[in-house]
């Protein structure tokens, strides 16, 4: 299999292949309307800015799994992602990265790249680790999404390359991209 085989719901109900992001270089991101990470969606915003014109992509995936924090749907959160904090990449429908239900592109994702190491060196770290750790112990297991904001840096062959937990740095994350671009 490759990235490209996979579909994505747009807000609108659209159909979306993968394969229309072929030969860019993508970061797929699990969000939330009212997470402690949802400021990111400036930073990944500024990514898209800065690269989109040499072949980067934000692709981002609402998900209401962790602490109910994106309770609205797709199109409620793409709406707001516009309005709040001026995104332009594609914002696609609600899914799941866990469990059950996990949408097959995440499953796809997580299984391509190890997770890594939890880091727990900053209060931020230890207090994510814990609000896991008592709310989601499962999701500290094996290629779990841990929270929202994980990210996943592809290649413009599809090919995914690197996973960034949600308390990455954008200057690691930016580095990365551009030893692709």
């Amino acid at each position: 299999m490759s990235i490209y085989n996979y579909l994505a719901r747009k807000t609108n109900g659209e159909i979306l292949s993968m394969e229309t992001y072929r030969n860019q270089v993508m970061l797929i991101v699990n969000t939330a309307s009212n997470c402690g990470f949802t400021y990111q969606y400036e930073d990944l915003q500024k990514l898209f800015e800065r690269y989109g014109n040499k072949g980067f992509n934000v692709l981002s995936f609402p998900c209401n799994q962790f602490g109910e924090q994106n309770p609205e749907d797709g199109a409620t959160s793409a709406l707001q992602c516009k309005t709040q904090f001026g995104v332009s990449y594609q914002v696609f429908d609600k899914i799941d990265v866990n469990g059950k239900e996990t949408h097959p592109l995440f499953n796809y994702l997580k299984h391509e790249v190890d997770c890594p190491e939890f880091v727990r060196d900053t209060m931020q770290q230890k207090h994510l680790y814990d609000r896991i750790q008592t709310n989601y112990p499962d999701y500290l297991i094996g290629r779990n999404i841990r929270w929202n904001f994980t990210k996943f840096l592809v290649d413009r062959n599809g090919r995914v390359i690197q996973r960034f937990e949600p308390d990455s740095s954008f200057i690691d994350i930016e580095k990365a991209i551009e030893t692709l671009l």
